[in-house]
């Protein structure tokens, strides 16, 4: 899906001396570049999607893949992909890309603040339009507004400006950097059902921490517990809080799958987990003309 991005006139118009800045390196998507007294985040036009999140106090806090592809038509691997207007593949149609078009598509800048208590804000949109009619036929407005600070917000609100009610599913896709998948414990998700989409069982979680120790893709039903992503190795828990959403996903392919994985390397599945704030399955979202639903992830190191 291409767009002409005028880097120039959009660093001229929202660029903020010292804090946002716009990027165009040769051979790769556009992006901000942003830096302020909490943290450093870069985020691509492509997909409105986040790369990178480092807070001052600590190292990087979301996985890239060395070797995710950088050119329009083919998704980023890594970082925040924004899912929609679905999620997985294509519930009729599995020619349309897998997670939707949102983050297969340049998304607008509309604004760009410098927050009096010293954050930065970004706020992105997507219009409906013949290219997106094109995937999926009705009229609306996304929304995502990030915000750098201590930790990171994002939210994405989906407005219905059509007609009739329609029902959409999304996910804020977010890939951790962790130390080895072996050696992290995922906390808040005992007593909670999932769905296994490895299995295709649904299942209750007994134990008191998820340990990654095989393939997991495993979406926790009827749940906004804040969850934990503890990393004795790096020294750090990485707490992921959501609002909008009733579905955690928790995804990591395994050395199996990733073989299968172009843009992942072979080990790259050690290296990261995905902790997803998800609206899909028995949470998809329904908007009748002129309503709208956010959904909220916010990532930041437990203090």
């Amino acid at each position: 899906m291409k767009s002409m991005i005028d880097i120039d006139l959009l660093d001229e118009k929202y660029s903020i001396e010292g804090e946002i800045g716009f990027m165009e390196m040769e051979g790769e998507l556009p992006f901000i570049s942003v830096s302020n007294k909490y943290a450093q985040a870069d985020i691509c036009l492509y997909g409105a999607h986040v790369m990178s999140f480092t807070p001052h106090k600590t190292m990087e806090l979301l996985w890239m893949s060395p070797t995710s592809f950088s050119e329009e038509g083919k998704a980023i691997r890594g970082g925040i992909p924004v899912c929609f207007p679905w999620f997985g593949p294509h519930p009729t149609d599995p020619k349309k890309p897998q997670h939707g078009f949102g983050r297969l598509i340049y998304w607008d800048v509309v604004e760009t603040k410098s927050e009096a208590n010293g954050e930065t804000l970004i706020r992105f949109q997507l219009n409906a339009s013949e290219e997106t009619k094109a995937y999926w036929p009705h009229n609306f407005t996304a929304e995502l507004a990030i915000t750098v600070g201590t930790k990171l917000q994002l939210a994405l609100k989906v407005t219905n400006s059509s007609q009739e009610a329609f029902e959409y599913s999304a996910a804020l896709h977010s890939y951790f950097n962790v130390s080895g998948i072996e050696n992290c414990t995922i906390e808040g998700l005992q007593g909670t059902k999932y769905f296994n989409q490895l299995t295709g069982d649904h299942e209750v979680q007994e134990e008191p921490v998820l340990k990654i120790n095989e393939p997991v893709t495993r979406h926790y039903l009827d749940t906004e517990t804040p969850v934990v992503i503890a990393d004795p190795v790096f020294r750090r828990r990485i707490l992921v809080e959501k609002a909008g959403s009733r579905v955690t996903t928790v995804w990591n392919p395994g050395e199996e799958a990733t073989a299968g994985i172009p843009d992942i390397p072979d080990d790259g599945y050690h290296a990261f987990i995905c902790v997803e704030a998800t609206n899909a399955f028995n949470n998809c979202i329904t908007l009748a003309p002129g309503k709208s639903h956010e959904t909220t992830a916010i990532i930041g190191l437990e203090e």
